[in-house]
């Protein structure tokens, strides 16, 4: 992992002071062991917590299920740097030279600087990269340059100029994703989707050319590729694939593919992953639709999973997809209370407040389960969702259907490493206490599967209209979250809910309308940084949803904002009409997806989701300041080892949960770096 020249052959005299001066004592804010003695937070930094999560029911598992869990697992993290370099072309340059220098310095390891080296490598790995994951700005060291001299000079390292400026200059590389688009989208994205020398325009243009207005079961354009320039200057896709960009780490993902091939529960399973194979072979979408197709037909299986470049969000043009994968296992109780939904969806969509021209007359092939996550790597880990519905195309989803999961044992582990005194500081009163108390986690987990599930298979274009992200671009990501975060309200305030069985009482709705404002208007304030901007899109989806029903309901007293001794509290005094604000922004944010309004998304995203009143950012962060509780949570995967026979089969495989998010790290980058440092 050595990362330069060396500078020296002996150690220099430890300087004096600053850096060097003694570190105080950090305090342990891991959690307490629960009555199984086994510790869910394992440690906090900076404005993140590590946290564990285990696998239930992995020994119901047969072993030739586990063998591809394991294979699926590997192939996963044998990807994991193509994230790092999809997020910054710097990534893996700065990450293996802290890794050497964290390995191979012998040094006092028991000062400030090191300290904030320690918290500044780990922010690292935790972003899969040198940009906060969710901020979009760039993380910037606690501490100086000349303690980074000492520490290359110590460890025979080298930093050249290009790479000290990454490093330090807060103005190069500063944003991982540009979203306003008078600065320029790709110019001032460090994203690396697009050579340092193709434009935002002949970005766009180049994939105006290529697009097909007629086709009706379109690719999903520039999915995976770079786009670049050749000698002549003309724009080309370099393509992800085993014989093109970061075919190195490639080969290894369709090796442990093929692999899982062998154990594959059924023959759609392993038809899927042929599919799949084939397409990371070639690169060719049309085959990336096939696998999708076969992939949402396979539903017969205990073992599922996600892997492929597939979120859009990190892309400022919304075309290329992040590297992540998920290997999941089926929590059949979970997902049979939660049958009703999804058999219940042609009733959501006919009972939406759209436009009629809006509503699919049938929707089809949803399929909802709970499951129990068994591996996360690239765009999913460690930071993680608590839900997913996939396929991204389209047509695939309204004529072949859709796959939404919830995660179930994440969602379990976030609840039990969560730290106390949030709620209580920020509800307006007893009642809103109570109430939350009593249903905020069915709420929570009904929210999750209603946007899913019903919200993201919902609706149509109209004819003719391009698909969101050529329409309404940079805005197409918050629009759709936002969209399925209006479903999921609409409905929780519905009393078919009840008659399903999905809740005994409206006031599950009622805590989740509570939780839903206090969090769009209020606490999730503490995830930015004084002064900025909310960059992120489903940051941005929260704030305009709730701040425009604010303003709308104002005149009729639906919300107010109360402050009470100097503290600022959101308090909803009409359930009812606040529901019906949230089915008429519904019906505007499905018109506005189904003609492709750009102007229309820009004010709404630009004039509700964007801007924060300084004042209360202030109050909200030194209120959360008291707590000390950490905004993000991300997590150590549990690890998995495979006995095999004397012919190479897998005849089990052993789970352990690690506890240290370092180690980690460190044994990932020792076995699944497979890139070279530039690509």
């Amino acid at each position: 992992m050595a990362a330069g020249m060396l500078l020296s052959s002996c150690s220099t005299p430890t300087p004096e002071g600053g850096d060097f001066a003694p570190a105080p004592e950090m305090e342990s804010k891991a959690s307490a062991p629960d009555d199984n003695g086994f510790v869910w937070k394992t440690e906090q930094f900076a404005d993140l917590k590590i946290v564990r999560y285990q696998i239930p029911g992995w020994e119901k598992l047969s072993p030739k299920q586990q063998a591809l869990v394991y294979c699926l697992n590997m192939a996963g993290l044998s990807g994991r740097d193509i994230m790092y370099d999809q997020n910054n072309r710097y990534n893996l340059r700065i990450r293996r030279l802290l890794e050497d220098i964290y390995v191979n310095y012998e040094g006092d390891r028991n000062t400030v600087g090191w300290q904030a080296f320690e918290v500044y490598l780990k922010r690292i790995w935790f972003s899969n990269g040198i940009h906060h994951h969710y901020a979009n700005t760039k993380h910037q060291p606690e501490f100086s340059e000349a303690y980074m001299d000492h520490l290359l000079a110590e460890t025979g390292n080298s930093l050249d100029a290009e790479l000290r400026g990454v490093i330090f200059d807060p103005a190069v590389e500063s944003k991982k994703v540009e979203q306003d688009g008078s600065k320029g989208l790709v110019e001032s994205s460090a994203v690396n989707f697009y050579a340092s020398d193709v434009s935002t325009e002949e970005a766009k243009a180049y994939f105006e050319s290529i697009v097909d207005r007629g086709d009706r079961s379109p690719v999903e354009y520039g999915l995976n590729s770079r786009l670049e320039k050749d000698a002549d200057g003309k724009v080309f896709e370099n393509v992800y694939k085993l014989d093109g960009l970061y075919g190195e780490s490639i080969a290894e993902i369709i090796k442990w593919l093929n692999e899982a091939i062998e154990y594959a529960e059924n023959d759609k399973q392993a038809a899927a992953l042929r599919n799949l194979v084939a397409y990371y072979e070639t690169g060719d979408l049309e085959k990336w639709s096939l696998y999708n197709i076969n992939w949402v037909q396979d539903t017969d299986g205990d073992v599922d999973y996600i892997n492929g470049f597939v979120e859009v969000y990190n892309d400022p043009l919304g075309y290329t997809g992040s590297y992540e994968t998920i290997v999941e296992i089926k929590d059949f109780d979970a997902s049979a209370r939660m049958s009703t939904l999804m058999n219940s969806a042609q009733w959501f969509e006919d009972h939406m407040p759209f436009m009629d021209a809006h509503k699919k007359s049938e929707v089809v092939g949803i399929t909802y389960n709970v499951v129990n996550v068994a591996g996360e790597a690239g765009d999913a880990s460690p930071s993680t969702p608590i839900g997913v519905n996939l396929p991204n195309s389209n047509w695939i989803r309204q004529v072949h259907g859709s796959k939404s999961v919830s995660l179930g044992n994440i969602v379990n582990a976030y609840d039990k490493a969560a730290g106390g005194g949030m709620l209580e500081e920020f509800v307006h009163d007893d009642a809103e206490l109570m109430r939350v108390k009593a249903h905020s986690e069915l709420a929570g987990k009904l929210h999750t599967a209603m946007h899913e599930v019903i919200g993201h298979a919902s609706g149509q274009l109209e004819p003719g209209v391009g698909t969101p992200k050529e329409t309404i671009a940079e805005y197409s990501s918050t629009l759709e979250e936002g969209r399925a975060d209006l479903v999921a309200l609409y409905f929780l305030l519905d009393e078919k809910m009840v008659e399903l069985g999905l809740m005994k009482t409206l006031d599950v709705g009622r805590a989740e309308y509570d939780s839903y404002l206090r969090n769009g208007m209020l606490t999730q304030l503490q995830r930015l940084e004084l002064g900025a901007d909310i960059e992120e899109a489903h940051m941005r989806n929260r704030a305009w949803v709730s701040n425009w029903c604010f303003e709308k309901g104002q005149p009729e007293g639906v919300v107010e904002r109360v402050v009470r001794d100097g503290k600022t509290y959101i308090d909803i005094k009409d359930y009812e009409r606040l529901r019906e604000l949230f089915g008429e922004l519904l019906r505007e944010v499905q018109r506005i997806k189904s003609q492709g309004d750009y102007d229309a998304a820009k004010a709404l995203v630009e004039g509700y989701g964007v801007k924060v009143n300084q004042e209360e950012h202030k109050e909200i962060l030194d209120r959360v300041a008291v707590l000390g509780v950490a905004p993000y949570g991300g997590f150590i995967n549990p690890e998995m080892n495979a006995t095999r026979d004397a012919d190479g089969n897998i005849t089990s495989v052993e789970v352990t949960y690690p506890d240290n998010f370092t180690g980690q790290m460190l044994r990932y980058s020792e076995h699944f770096s497979f890139l070279p440092d530039v690509n």
